[in-house]
């Protein structure tokens, strides 16, 4: 995917990101702190938030190949079960019965299946977020700091189901998180963001060696602080 130009100005944030490349088939990991913009471009790529100019190849993929989990996910007046195939419904998809009680497995919820997904607690909201988007295994996926507030053995499965996915069927990953853990175990590639722009990007040890961007240092200095 590459952004040819990308800008939305808001009171308090300018994102502009021009002649930008998210490789296709890498785990991407988008960093920076707080209020720097990285949901925003999340949702500007996406198309879900406005851009005032918005140029994107997307390589041939269009909108169905395409997914952002949020941060607040959104569930269906619906059960967990019609919730979870709800992506395959709309793409005309028959569901893969084994696949959905699998992810069900994943979630913890394959005892809930017929409830009505509201009634979740926040945490197994976020879990059938998450497996709803891998339900039908986009091309592109933008997860916006989902496994940050799970418990540590959720967090173990996601990750290694993210790893087993993309070792079966290659996407293209953004994963936007403040913990660092996260991207050391997932990422192929890193993105420094600050001040609506994407101010360093390569390797983990190219931009977690990084000693030019104040930004960057201080940045880097309070996560691992905090962890």
């Amino acid at each position: 995917m590459k952004i040819i130009e990308l800008a939305r100005n808001f009171d308090a944030l300018q994102i502009d990101v021009r002649d930008y490349t998210f490789e296709e088939g890498l785990i991407h990991g988008l960093i920076g702190p707080n209020g720097c913009g990285k949901t925003t471009l999340g949702k500007l790529i996406m198309g879900t938030l406005a851009a005032q100019s918005r140029k994107i190849d997307f390589n041939g993929l269009d909108e169905r190949d395409l997914t952002m989990v949020s941060q607040n996910p959104y569930m269906l007046h619906d059960s967990v079960y019609q919730n979870l195939v709800f992506p395959l419904k709309i793409r005309g998809i028959v569901p893969d019965q084994e696949e959905v009680e699998r992810l069900l497995r994943l979630c913890g919820l394959q005892d809930k299946k017929k409830e009505n997904a509201r009634s979740l607690s926040m945490g197994q909201k976020q879990k059938l977020s998450i497996a709803r988007a891998f339900i039908f295994k986009p091309k592109l996926i933008i997860m916006d700091e989902n496994l940050s507030n799970l418990d540590p053995d959720s967090v173990e499965l996601f990750e290694a189901e993210i790893l087993r996915m993309q070792k079966e069927t290659p996407a293209t990953w953004i994963i936007i998180s403040h913990q660092i853990a996260h991207i050391r175990r997932l990422c192929d590639k890193i993105h420094f963001m600050a001040k609506g722009r994407i101010q360093v990007s390569g390797s983990l040890e190219k931009v977690f060696g990084e000693q030019e961007v104040p930004e960057l240092r201080r940045y880097i200095a309070r996560e691992t602080l905090r962890f």
